[in-house]
Formats: structure tokens, sequence, C-alpha cells
């Protein structure tokens, strides 16, 4: 390329010399063209002689370049001759690898079949032994798996049973101590009257013939009676006595408030009747209105609505097991406080769900449903703040949303667990003792039970042959379950669970 480029420029500058020469011949005379004649030889002279030169410079400069690619690719070729015999002997290390991992898998693939006879002999060794083994002890492999399961479902269980039983036997003493220590101060901090008190729809007559007048003419005063007052006057052979009879307790202490006032008076005519059952209603009204404010004030709890106080007043007529709800209220919600303030609760939410946890008991008779629903539903529409209102709703429930609740359940269960707080009819009494019997006795290993302490404790006598001192500690836990899930009953009821077990021998 060079080269092309120096002729190039010679054939050029000679070009010029030759237009420059015939210009001058043209335009000059012929004395001054020889004159420009030899010029332009000197011209072209002198352009022949730098062409020379540069002809000579670009081939040194060829030469230069020829030699410099020359060594280049010896370089070159010197360096694919080592890379080719590098790539030549890894080929060659590469094909005695495969060589070798090929002969590898050879040995593994006759080793394999090796393991796999050896692995079906020992499967029919392993066959024939269970066989044998099967004959000998007379059970198929799935009996003996089942029986080795069970043996250590059991054995599990056990382990269970004795670390449970050693974790409550623990927690139950210290719970047991800080629990009796807060029940009692709050016990002996409470000073109320017995709450048992015998109620009677009974009205005495001065004589029998008190009894003609009450029924009147054609029994016409009778039956004006029990129309104002909505009650059954019972008039029987029992001498000197008219009994009442009624399923709201509020109307049926009005025909006996009203009844003792005909008989005082004498005057017993229908206008006379009506207006005694007026006067009768009338004082009623007031002793319940005054009831319930004398409630709220020896509760301490204040703030309730009026309908509210009617309400609680209501229950100085309404008696559970023997025992005036009205009082048991007042009590429940005086130990509610205390307990709260012995647990560091909110004790004015205690003792107001305490004092209003039975107000539903004031109108059973004229709603349906269980009373702490219908209480919490009335003490909910008469603005009951809420944990006050889960106190009434969960008094008999055994999950708790709040403190207070706990601990109003637990105050009522101990007002009415108490010696003299509540009574029952004989029959109700023999069957529930004989109910919890029959609970007791429907578990496996119980030889004798024994119901005592007026049906607050079973006592259970198991066969010390068939239980452990650990299973009599579960049984103890499954019966009280039980007792709780079928029976209805009011406090509490402790089981006891007795093992014995009894070594003789004699003397010879």
């Amino acid at each position: 390329m060079e080269i092309i480029i120096v002729i190039l420029a010679v054939l050029a500058a000679a070009g010029i010399g030759a237009a420059t020469w015939l210009t001058l011949k043209s335009r000059n005379d012929a004395s001054q063209a020889e004159t420009a004649g030899e010029n332009a030889k000197g011209i072209i002279t002198q352009a022949e002689e730098e062409s020379r030169k540069v002809l000579l410079a670009a081939q040194e400069e060829v030469l230069k370049l020829r030699s410099e690619t020359d060594s280049d690719l010896k370089d070159q070729r010197q360096e694919f001759h080592r890379m080719e015999s590098r790539h030549l002997q890894r080929e060659e290390q590469l094909e005695r690898k495969v060589e070798a991992q090929e002969e590898k898998e050879r040995e593994l693939t006759a080793k394999e079949a090796e393991v796999e006879q050896v692995r079906v002999e020992a499967e029919e060794l392993k066959a024939e032994q269970s066989r044998a083994l099967e004959k000998v002890a007379g059970l198929s492999v799935d009996e003996a798996r089942e029986q080795v399961v069970r043996r250590g479902e059991e054995e599990a269980v056990h382990d269970l049973s004795k670390r449970y039983y050693e974790l409550e036997k623990e927690y139950k003493e210290k719970s047991t101590q800080n629990a009796r220590k807060i029940i009692t101060i709050a016990i002996n901090r409470l000073a109320t009257d017995v709450v048992s008190e015998v109620t009677t729809s009974t009205v005495s007559l001065p004589n029998d013939e008190m009894k003609g007048r009450l029924i009147g003419r054609e029994g016409r005063n009778i039956r004006t009676l029990e129309a104002l007052t909505g009650v059954d006057v019972i008039i029987d052979d029992t001498p000197e006595a008219v009994t009442v009879s009624c399923f709201d307790p509020v109307r049926r202490e009005v025909a006996r408030l009203a009844l003792e006032k005909l008989v005082s008076d004498g005057r017993i005519q229908p206008a006379r009747i009506e207006e005694m059952v007026n006067r009768a209603t009338e004082e009623i009204d007031q002793t319940i209105l005054k009831a319930g404010e004398q409630a709220t004030f020896d509760a301490g709890v204040s703030g309730l609505d009026s309908e509210l106080i009617r309400l609680l007043g209501q229950l100085k007529y309404r008696f559970s097991y023997g025992e005036n709800v009205l009082k048991h209220s007042i009590e429940v919600s005086l130990l509610s406080g205390m307990l709260a303030a012995e647990a560091g609760a909110n004790v004015q939410v205690a003792k107001m769900g305490g004092l209003l946890h039975d107000i539903g008991k004031a109108v059973t008779h004229e709603v349906s449903g269980p009373h702490a629903e219908i209480g919490a539903e009335i003490a909910r529409k008469h603005g009951i703040n809420h944990s006050s209102y889960r106190g009434i709703l969960e008094h008999h429930s055994d999950d708790h949303e709040t403190v207070e609740s706990f601990l109003v359940a637990t105050a009522d269960a101990i007002s009415a667990s108490r010696p003299g707080a509540r009574r029952e009819s004989l029959e109700l009494y023999v069957k529930r003792l004989k109910e919890l019997e029959e609970v007791a006795t429907s578990f496996d290993g119980v030889e004798r039970v024994f119901a005592i302490q007026a049906g607050r404790e079973v006592r259970v006598m198991v066969k010390p042959d068939d239980l452990n001192d650990i299973e009599a500690a579960t049984l103890a836990r499954n019966i009280a379950k039980k007792v709780e899930e079928d029976l209805v009953f009011p406090g509490q009821i402790k089981v006891t669970v007795i093992r014995e077990t009894r070594n003789v021998e004699y003397a010879k």
C-alpha cells in the first residue's frame, strides 16, 4: 500500500512539472522557453531524487514491517504448537479417566448384582425366621407389633400420669395455700346473717269458721281474691290455716298480706278484698324498693338504675334451696369485693357483678331461659359496665373473660356451699346422694363408694390389686370430671379415692 502511494506521488510530481513547463512554454516567448525548460528539467530532476528517497524509505519500512510480521507469525506458530500439545495431553488424560470410570462402573454393576442376591437371600432368611418365631410364640407379626405398641402406650401413659401426679401435687399444695389464705381473709372480714330462711305461703286463721267467710257465697270472695292477685288459694282440711300457691313470689306475697289484712279486719266481701289487695300491692312495692336500696347500701354499690334496684328488691321474696336470694346476692357482692382486694382486681366491678349476678331470677317466671343470660341482658340494657356484665353472664361458667368474672363465680360458690346456706327436700337430697354414688361406681377398679358430708364429699374405695397409686390419682380426677358433667349440685363436691394394701402373716 505504501509503495503505491509513493509511485502516485512521483507521478503527481511529474505531472505537475509537465504542466508547469507547458504553461510557461505557451505564455513566454521563445527566449524564455528555453530557460523555463531548464527550470522544469531541474524541478523534474529534484522530484525524481525526492521520489527515489521516498521510495527507499518506503522499501525500508516495508522490510521492517515484513520482519516484524514474520517474527509475530513465528511466535504465534510456537504458541499454537504449545497449545496443541497441551490439548493432546488433556485428551489422553480424559481418555484414561473415561476408561477408569467405565471399569469402576463395571465393578459396581457386578457388586450391585451381588448385593441384590444377598438381599434376596436375607429376605428369605428373615421370612423363614419370622415364620419360626410366629410358630414358637403363637403370634403373627401384626399381633406381636400390636402388643409392642400397646405396651409402649401403656408405659407412656403410666409415665405421663406419674409426672402429672407429681406436678399436680406440687402445684396443688401451692395453689391451695394461696387460695386458702385469700378465702380465709375474705370470710373473716365478712359478717352477715345466715341467709337460710324458711318461707311460707300459709296464712293462719283465728278459727275454721273464717274459711267459710273467705270462700263467700257461691265462692265469690275467693274467686275475687284469686282474680285480683293471680294466685291459687287452697282451703283444705288443715285446721285454722289457708295455703296460698303461685309461681310468682311477689304476687304470692301480695295475696298473703291481703289475706292477713282481711282476716284481721273481719269484713270480707269483694269490694273490701279489692281495697286490701291494692293496699297490699302498694306496701309490697314500697318494701321492694326499700329492700333494693338497702341492698345497694349494704353492698356498697352505687349508680344503679331505679329499675335494677326494683328488680333487686324483688329478690327479697325469692328463695333458692331455702336460701334468700337477696341476702345471698349481698353476701356474694361483699365476698367478691374482698377477694378482688386480695387478688389486686377491680373491687367495684367485682362487687357490682356479685350483687347483680342473680338479678335474672327476679323475672325467670316471666322470661324463659337461664337466669345468668337473662340477668346479663337486663344489666346490659341498663348500662352496666362490660366487666360486671361478664361476671353476671359467666358466674355459672367454667370459662371467664375477666378476673372479676372468675371472682364472682368463686364468691357465689363460697356463699352457696358454706354449712347452713341452703336446704333441699329429703327426696332431692337422697336422689343426689344416690346419683353421686352411681357415678363413682361406674368406673373400673372401684370396690365401694360412700357419699358423706351431706353429699359434699364422696369417698371411693378401690381394689389395690387393680390400681396403683398413680392410677388412683387419675381415677379421682376422672370421677370429679364426670360428676361435673352429669350432675347438678350447689357448691362443690370433694372426691377422695382410698387405696388400701393389707399385709397378713401368721406366726406358727
